[in-house]
């Protein structure tokens, strides 16, 4: 497996494109073993055929009438067709056609014979399929119905990130192979939904109730109980916020007439905080609209608590 990037510069530089490189890699393996190999219309060309064909891997499957080597005459505009209408072109072992059914479809391949031109319905006027058709049909369906399938009950959400994309789809594949299997081991009977459903709550099952964090009720705690503890000459003060003003202990015995809304949880008594040697760190602290600023550095004050 290998996730597509983006054009690959090397390969590039070598007048080769990345589909045509990626194919050549995946295929490595296989080299030499005169597998079959079916691609939708987004890898194959003819220069993929004919240098796949050079290592005994043989190729059938759809491809763009635009691709590089591709017949001019079997291009949809230069070619009106009618429903039923079959247009072929060969070149040594690679065989190219042109189909119309209800819009026109274009295949190449290595594989089949090279079936007769004309025109081919039944007696209901529906077009009869090609053998290159049918056996495409029947050999990439497997890859359709399986995405398909795997994309019905996806998980996956739109993203820009690749990596997510990448990995809800292989988890997409892994639950499918999961239920394939479970299907074909004689397994209880159910849809793929339903397969599913049991899954999760298996895992669920598993993992054990969940572990909920308890919540404190009401109000929030109170602001000393985030203030660090203040260490004045071998005194230790915890200042809450004060409902009513108070006039500052320090303040009072220098003889300087201030109120404030600070005071000390042991001792009862204002705090008053000296700013011309502090660096100011504020914290908003409202109870009953009263908004208090706390200062958490170093009080400016004389023992005190007793």
């Amino acid at each position: 497996m290998k996730g597509y990037l983006g054009k690959d510069r090397q390969r590039t530089a070598q007048h080769v494109t990345a589909t045509h490189a990626t194919v050549t890699k995946l295929t490595r393996k296989i080299e030499g073993h005169g597998h079959k190999l079916y691609m939708d219309n987004f890898f194959s060309s003819p220069e993929l055929f004919d240098d796949l064909v050079k290592k005994q891997i043989y190729c059938c499957g759809t491809v763009r009438s635009n691709r590089k080597g591709m017949p001019q005459d079997l291009k949809p505009k230069t070619t009106k067709l009618k429903r039923g209408d079959i247009r072929v072109r060969t070149r040594a072992e690679l065989t190219a056609i042109l189909w119309r059914d209800k819009r026109d479809v274009c295949m190449l391949t290595n594989i089949h014979s090279v079936p007769a031109e004309g025109n081919f319905c039944n007696e209901g006027r529906k077009a009869v399929k090609p053998h290159i058709v049918m056996d495409y049909n029947r050999h990439m369906g497997y890859v359709d119905k399986g995405d398909r399938t795997a994309n019905s009950y996806s998980i996956n959400r739109h993203t820009f990130k690749w990596m997510k994309n990448l990995f809800f789809h292989l988890l997409d594949l892994a639950i499918l192979n999961s239920y394939i299997l479970h299907s074909s081991c004689g397994g209880k009977k159910m849809s793929h939904r339903d397969f599913r459903y049991t899954l999760v709550r298996n895992m669920l099952a598993h993992a054990g109730p969940e572990q909920r964090i308890p919540r404190p009720l009401g109000r929030p705690p109170d602001v000393e109980s985030h203030v660090a503890r203040l260490e004045v000459c071998s005194s230790k003060h915890w200042p809450i916020p004060s409902e009513t003003q108070l006039r500052s202990r320090v303040c009072k015995a220098r003889g300087v007439t201030k109120k404030v809304f600070v005071k000390c949880r042991k001792c009862e008594v204002g705090l008053c905080i000296k700013k011309h040697v502090l660096k100011i760190t504020t914290q908003r602290y409202s109870s009953n609209n009263i908004r208090c600023d706390l200062l958490k550095k170093t009080w400016g004050l004389n023992p005190i608590c007793k």
